[in-house]
């Protein structure tokens, strides 16, 4: 028997887990058993019982598309004003990618160089 009060549920979640309990009792799994399945299939589909309002764990799906359309006009404005071989630019980039990069302009020694000199080397490489 599935464990803890369920005075904190809605009524929706009861129904919907009497109804998945019955259509597991159906099948001819134990009483016990169709009641704890229910359960965690109401959980896992909802989250468990009803919070408080505030409770930070859900966005509007409005402010979800504000804050992404926020992060890419951020994104943008980090980027703008930044050519491919500046320094801004390169700083960005992971050692990995500097070091293809460094291997397509044939460096000599980049396998030994750090990130701040394949930069460097880069830089001059044009």
């Amino acid at each position: 028997m599935p464990r803890g009060s369920k005075a904190k549920y809605t009524a929706e979640q009861k129904r919907k887990a009497a109804h998945i309990e019955a259509g597991y009792e159906d099948k001819g799994v134990s009483k016990d058993e169709a009641e704890a399945r229910a359960w965690a299939t109401v959980n896992k589909q909802s989250g468990g019982g009803e919070r408080a309002g505030g409770s930070g764990r859900r966005k509007p799906a409005s402010e979800k598309a504000s804050d992404r359309k926020e992060s890419a006009k951020r994104a943008v404005a980090s980027r703008e004003g930044h050519s491919r071989n500046s320094q801004a630019s390169l700083g960005t980039q992971t050692r990995d990618s500097l070091m293809k990069e460094a291997l397509a302009k044939n460096i000599p020694g980049r396998s030994s160089m750090r990130k701040q000199e394949l930069i460097e080397a880069l830089k001059k490489a044009g």
